[in-house]
């Protein structure tokens, strides 16, 4: 994997770029949608690449390991090929259910042993078998094990996670060192910075990080229930520590003001599972602002969904229908939303870079958070 970064915004730390991967090149900044199971949900891997113009998607190790497991995909010759992609994928190491399924698992020197949500079953994740796992899954892009700490969090904890993290990234540099890519593509390997919300600890972990001299860098263990200015500092202190020759990449976030604000600090890739999670349940972000669609004004507006989104679907449906079918249950419903909020989300990065290069970025900015945020 190669990282070109051809210009910044002279008001601001964006960044325009390029990553080269096997299964292609990826525009940077970048929104990736998340497709946890190997499936981005109610989307089609033809919807993603024709309406929603995804340059690359996510999957998830823990989910992926446990169904449909990878004796299923390496017959099947990696990810790519089960699902019916060509383009590049991220797969998360496991890390963040470390976070996520703190019910389920126990924390170990070694690794992390998880109880299966599916059946109970136990298993241990380390650092090593982790890359294996990834290795076999066959991302172009994967994710060192790491704990992801929640918020608030004493520093003394945080900083024993952190140097936990460390350690383990240790392993997975090495595993990485010692295995090869099992599809004939490169595989790159992504160090996770944390340290919760202590300066001093972000400041040790994104250096650790940018010494491994790996592909790129990502940071994590934000937007997890910390302020949003305190996510916007902490960004971008890591920025400040992580080489600038390397993609920079901000696990989880978010919204569409937050990922503005965060490629204004230097941030180069984002996933979330706002836009899908939101679609399904109604709520779709737009070019005039938020819309509730199951809103009773919706009902009688026959005006396309987003006429500023260049989305055959958004152009497509009505907003009354769009409603109609949420307020009837239908499924339908839940896959209009779902491409209309992921086609908004790579629109939105799309623009973003257009005015890094045009060198107005940050003033375009400040123009458009106020507009994405009021509620329509």
């Amino acid at each position: 994997m190669t990282f070109d970064l051809i210009t910044q915004d002279p008001a601001s730390s964006a960044r325009a770029g390029t990553i080269t991967t096997d299964h292609g090149v990826i525009e940077t900044p970048i929104f990736m949608p998340v497709g946890t199971v190997g499936s981005v949900k109610a989307v089609t891997q033809k919807q993603l690449k024709d309406e929603v113009n995804a340059q690359i998607i996510l999957g998830n190790t823990y989910h992926l390991y446990l169904r449909p497991g990878t004796d299923i995909l390496e017959q099947a010759g990696g990810l790519h090929k089960f699902i019916g992609w060509d383009r590049p994928i991220l797969t998360d190491s496991g890390g963040y259910q470390v976070f996520s399924l703190a019910a389920n698992r126990k924390i170990k020197e070694e690794g992390v042993v998880f109880q299966s949500h599916i059946d109970g079953s136990r298993h241990l994740f380390t650092p090593e078998n982790v890359i294996n796992t990834q290795r076999t899954i066959g991302a172009d892009i994967i994710m060192a094990f790491d704990e992801c700490p929640p918020y608030p969090s004493e520093y003394i904890y945080a900083q024993k996670s952190m140097e936990l993290t460390h350690r383990w990234l240790t392993g997975c540099v090495k595993q990485m060192g010692e295995t090869t890519p099992l599809y004939g593509h490169e595989q790159s390997l992504f160090p996770i910075v944390q340290g919760s919300t202590y300066r001093d600890l972000r400041k040790v972990s994104a250096e650790f990080a940018a010494d491994m001299d790996c592909d790129g860098n990502a940071i994590g263990g934000l937007s997890v229930g910390e302020p949003e200015a305190m996510m916007y500092e902490l960004s971008a202190l890591c920025c400040e520590y992580l080489p600038e020759n390397k993609p920079r990449y901000l696990m989880g976030v978010g919204t569409p003001w937050n990922i503005l604000e965060n490629i204004s600090l230097g941030i180069d890739m984002f996933d979330c599972v706002m836009p899908t999670r939101n679609g399904r349940n109604g709520m779709l972000f737009t070019t005039r602002g938020v819309i509730n669609i199951k809103n009773k004004k919706w009902a009688t507006d026959f005006s396309v969904i987003d006429d500023g989104l260049d989305c055959e679907t958004s152009q497509y449906y009505s907003k009354s229908y769009l409603r109609h079918l949420f307020i009837s249950g239908e499924f339908l419903g839940l896959t209009i939303a779902s491409i209309h909020n992921l086609a908004f989300y790579l629109h939105l990065v799309q623009q973003a870079r257009a005015h890094i290069l045009q060198g107005d970025f940050n003033a375009w900015k400040n123009e458009m958070i106020p507009l994405l945020k009021q509620r329509l």
